[in-house]
């Protein structure tokens, strides 16, 4: 079995305690369908577990069959910077069928974000190393297609349905 390589740090996009009980890590593609498909599911999975879940996002766009997910990666590391990556995170799932560069300047303008700033910021590569560091370690951790999810550093190799996540989170919570 696969394990995370790169430790959750501080540089990491989380919600949730530092010490919950469980650590659940999706490395995501915006554009990626499946991801799509895995973003509420993993917002019901967050509700259901509440303070023992942790969950981090690192980002793994898939270029050759995305052609915007480098874009919309760097766009939630713009907003990231601003303290709105997951708003920004959020939108970009939720609107994720109608990707280009404008819908980018209109989810950042719906954020309070300098659309104009995100835009030299693309122009300029600003946050495609953060974004490459993320696919890194990816890559070292195995990571091979989206989504992939690893819980406390184990991959997740089974499906992503909520059932699924729920019944193998769920071995990672000390009975009583």
């Amino acid at each position: 079995m696969a394990h995370l390589r790169i430790p959750v740090g501080p540089e990491d996009h989380t919600q949730g305690k530092t010490d919950a009980l469980i650590t659940l890590v999706e490395y995501g593609d915006y554009q990626c369908p499946h991801c799509g498909r895995a973003y509420p599911i993993v917002k019901a999975v967050q509700k259901h577990f509440g303070d023992r879940l942790r969950f981090v996002f690192r980002n793994f766009p898939l270029q050759e069959a995305h052609p915007w997910a480098e874009a919309a990666a760097e766009t939630a590391e713009f907003a990231a910077a601003e303290g709105k990556f997951w708003p920004m995170h959020d939108l970009l799932f939720e609107n994720q069928n109608r990707f280009g560069g404008e819908l980018f300047a209109r989810l950042g303008s719906q954020l309070g974000l300098n659309p104009r700033s995100l835009q030299q910021a693309l122009d300029d590569g600003l946050f495609a190393e953060r974004v490459r560091h993320d696919f890194s370690g990816g890559v070292r951790s195995g990571v091979n297609g989206t989504p992939t999810f690893f819980i406390n550093g184990q991959r997740h190799d089974r499906d992503f349905e909520f059932d699924t996540l729920v019944e193998t989170l769920s071995l990672h919570i000390p009975r009583k």
